[in-house]
């Protein structure tokens, strides 16, 4: 198993929005993997959200209500990304 300071930050939380971690030596475990495959899922969903968003911006005619629900998704988004890029930090500084 990982010493406490490798845990792997995963990409959902638990109960209470507790983070949930992964101790294992084997990075491709099935829940590594598991993972890893949410955390693409979800930068690849950032990215289409900062499209849409954008293109929403330039529209003078966009509907208040329709932006206020796009800025509430690209909060949650940002928030998986930013549990990405510290799972990922950390995943970095253990492997040097």
């Amino acid at each position: 198993m990982t010493p406490q300071n490798e845990l792997r930050l995963l990409p959902w939380s638990g109960p209470d929005g507790k983070p949930c971690y992964l101790s294992t030596d084997d990075r491709s475990g099935y829940v590594s993997r598991l993972a890893d495959n949410i955390e693409a899922v979800q930068l690849g969903m950032a990215a289409d959200l900062v499209e849409q968003v954008s293109a929403a911006l330039g529209d003078q005619d966009a509907d208040p209500e329709d932006l206020r629900g796009m800025l509430t998704e690209l909060t949650r988004a940002l928030r998986d990304v930013l549990r990405v890029a510290t799972s990922r930090g950390h995943l970095l500084t253990a492997s040097e």
